[in-house]
């Protein structure tokens, strides 16, 4: 689905549940407990969609973090500029 989406032009962004163990994310991103990542190639640097787990760099507010997201804390993936995506 990411491939699809960059590969037509769309921003894909990640549901996460922030509260699953192993997720690492920045404190105060997450809302009800979930948290939405972009992970367009724009907004991320050193991508790496594995079987376990989805690693990446990124800024929030303008400070540069790892990031480490079990795949089974990906609740979906959505494109932004339509809504369209898929649940897990």
């Amino acid at each position: 689905m990411h491939e699809w989406m960059v590969d037509n032009g769309l921003t894909p962004h990640l549901v996460v549940d922030a509260k699953r163990e192993g997720v690492q994310v920045p404190e105060g991103h997450a809302k009800d407990g979930k948290v939405v990542l972009n992970v367009s190639p724009s907004a991320t640097r050193a991508l790496s969609l594995g079987n376990d787990f989805v690693r990446f760099e990124a800024r929030f507010n303008g400070v540069s973090r790892g990031l480490e997201v079990p795949i089974a804390a990906v609740l979906g993936i959505y494109a932004r500029e339509t809504g369209q995506g898929m649940l897990f």
